[in-house]
């Protein structure tokens, strides 16, 4: 899956697969475009669990870390 990234605050990241995060938390806003990336469940992606990512992903709209932990379900 086509993945977006985008950055928050601090050390705050933001994936989803809108390119125009407009389904990202305000909470963490302004969202900067970072990079896109193709994440695979079974692939190791430096930074992110890519299993955790895309369960996010499927289930939330997006997934959020915070210096690379996961905070999704904190945002939610």
């Amino acid at each position: 899956m086509l993945v977006h990234i985008f950055r928050g605050p601090g050390r705050v990241f933001g994936f989803t697969a809108d390119a125009a995060a407009a389904n990202l938390p305000a909470k963490f806003s302004p969202w900067v475009p970072f990079k896109s990336v193709e994440l695979n469940r079974d692939e190791p992606t430096p930074g992110v669990d890519p299993a955790a990512c895309l369960d996010d992903i499927e289930k939330h709209g997006f997934h959020i870390t915070d210096a690379h932990v996961r905070i999704t379900d904190t945002v939610v």
